[in-house]
């Protein structure tokens, strides 16, 4: 199966992929009765990085957390590499090759920075070294502090920590929750930067972002969610400048 790599305003393909994660006609929620998504669509294929961008309350977070198991679904599927991860667990989809940054809380603070990267492992200790040097070829500068807490980082360092440590079961794909969120106009930049350090080095990488026009700068594609629906999707570019979006979102999302 073959999926649009870079879809034009019309809708047509301009080139394909090998999907690795599919989101079909997602309905989930958190209470009773009440849903936060509401048929939403999502295709990342290989190598891929993704944007996904909407006003507060559209949903995107709680798509990210439907993907890794966090949130009740009730319609619709999840499928990886073609098999079905609907409503599984969050240990058995990263031992699947899912990782997840959420925005918050995302490290142990009372951990070293080695043994924050340890904990990401613990499904698989034995390949710590080999994993150990690919995050440090993409975060050098963690590999000189691995001794240091992760309680007296910054937050745009401990934004690093957490990326790296889901990067050290060698995921499929990358979900990130807001990586910029909190940081400075100079650390959002680095966390931009290595959001692409991440996905140029193969890990295909999804993305919810609130900084919008940066966002869909430096995506693949992108897709503007409004109220649990697919309301605009296209390539980075083509949203930044489709009238609609601009009037509806980049006006108000980011700068």
């Amino acid at each position: 199966m073959s999926i649009p790599l870079a879809a034009s305003s019309t809708g047509s393909p301009s080139a394909t992929l090998t999907p690795v994660i599919e989101v079909s006609d997602l309905t989930a929620g958190y209470l009773p009765g009440v849903n936060i998504l509401n048929g939403s669509n999502l295709v990342a294929g290989q190598g891929e990085l993704i944007g996904i961008i909407g006003p507060n309350g559209a949903g995107k977070s709680t798509l990210l957390k439907a993907i890794f198991g966090q949130v009740k679904i009730r319609g619709g599927a999840i499928r990886l590499d073609g098999d079905d991860i609907t409503g599984l667990k969050a240990n058995k989809l990263v031992a699947r090759g899912v990782g997840y940054v959420p925005q918050n809380n995302n490290v142990f603070p009372s951990l070293t920075i080695e043994e924050n990267l340890q904990m990401g492992l613990y499904q698989n200790p034995k390949i710590y070294d080999e994993r150990l040097d690919f995050v440090v070829g993409i975060f050098g500068e963690l590999g000189k502090r691995l001794k240091q807490r992760a309680g007296s980082l910054s937050g745009g360092e401990r934004q690093m920590v957490a990326m790296s440590r889901a990067l050290m079961m060698d995921p499929k794909v990358m979900l990130l929750d807001e990586p910029s969120a909190g940081l400075s106009p100079v650390r959002q930049d680095e966390a931009f930067i290595r959001v692409s350090e991440i996905n140029k080095a193969g890990v295909t990488t999804i993305m919810v972002e609130q900084n919008a026009r940066r966002c869909l700068q430096i995506c693949d594609r992108g897709y503007v969610l409004d109220q649990g629906r697919n309301a605009h999707t296209g390539t980075g570019r083509e949203l930044l400048n489709d009238p609609k979006v601009i009037g509806l979102y980049l006006g108000t999302l980011g700068t």
